[in-house]
This record gives C-alpha cells, structure tokens and sequence, in this order.
C-alpha cells in the first residue's frame, strides 16, 4: 500500500534575531508535512503494517525536501524529529505506525548518518490544529543546544479520515544556547548518545 497524498507542505523558519542580538548566521529549520488518507480510519485494525510500510515511504520523501528547503548538503543537517497527528476516526496507534522505526532508515538516509533515535509525537486533531515536532541533534542526544522543537499547522488538515504526517530537519541548534551538555564538536557520533 502507497501512501493515498492529498496535500505536502512545507515550511523554512529562520531566525535572524533573538533578544536583540543578531544571529549570524540565522539559524533554520524545515518542516515537510504530507496529509495522507488514513486507510483505517473509523475501524479497528490488527496489523499495521500497512502503515509501517507508508512511515518508510514518507521518510525519505519528507526528509529529503527538507534538506532542500534548507538549501544545504544532506551532511550538513544537524538534527531532526518526525511527528503525526491523526483525524478524529483514527487512533493514535496509527500515528505511532507511521512513526515506527521504520521511518528512520530513509530520513537518516535524506540527512547522511542520524545514529540519535529521531525524537517523535503524535496526537489525534483536526483542521488547523497546530502539531508539534520535537528536535534532537541526528547523532547524539546529549547535544543540548539541539533540544528544540517547529510547529506546524495546515487550516485544512488533518480532516476525520486523514492523517498530517511531518518531519522536520535543521541546519544548526538553538540560538545562542548556554545551558551545557555536550558541544556539536565534541561529538563522536557512534551510539547515538555522545
């Protein structure tokens, strides 16, 4: 099963300025949002791998268009997060089918590397309802000036039958982060951790 996509947006956020200090330069995310149909919408479902499978495709998809919104090389992405939000005949286990593991390999794929488990939410809304998508550093979640996060809304979407699926991709950590924890050039990049 491909994912039935009525709707993909996305968003650049840029920050340019932050307690009057000019950030130089700016810092930026991207969030790539795909509203799909939600095959299970109104019914209980045993298996999800339908689902799963969906979460792979979108990924990649999602993942790679916002590397290029960001206008950088796939490398040069320094931390991510992937979020779903279900229309009111769905469940929040199908949100958390298409955030499943699966979805990993071809956003980790789209940003080169990502051995930090891709933070997620999910939640069950409706048109216009803002979504939240929680970012940590791609290679190590100690990184805390990468602990961050990017709303995102659609005035259409999710609709009761749909699902608003998003991930979201930056090219840098918070703006003039000093609460500690472990430097970008520090570093090592092999569990996922440090």
């Amino acid at each position: 099963m491909k994912a039935e996509i009525r709707k993909l947006a996305v968003f650049l956020e840029e920050t340019h300025s932050e307690m009057g200090r000019t950030v130089s330069p700016p810092t930026r995310k991207a969030a790539a949002i795909a509203v799909i149909r939600n095959p299970f919408a109104g019914r209980y479902v045993e298996d999800l791998t339908p689902l799963i499978d969906i979460g792979a495709e979108l990924g990649g998809l999602l993942g790679e268009k916002c590397v290029v919104a960001l206008g950088i090389e796939p490398s040069k992405a320094e931390s991510y997060g992937k979020a779903a939000m279900v229309g009111e005949n769905g469940e929040l286990e199908h949100a958390a089918a298409l955030l499943h593991p699966a979805m990993g390999k071809p956003l980790r794929a789209a940003v080169e590397k990502g051995a930090a488990l891709v933070p997620s939410s999910k939640k069950r809304g409706g048109p216009g309802q803002t979504l939240d998508i929680p970012l940590g550093h791609k290679d190590a979640a100690f990184v805390r000036s990468h602990f961050d996060g990017m709303e995102v809304s659609l005035n259409d979407s999710p609709r009761a039958d749909e699902i608003m699926v998003a991930v979201a991709v930056t090219d840098s950590g918070r703006p003039f982060a000093r609460v500690g924890g472990l430097k970008v050039d520090e570093i090592e990049g092999k569990d996922g951790l440090r």
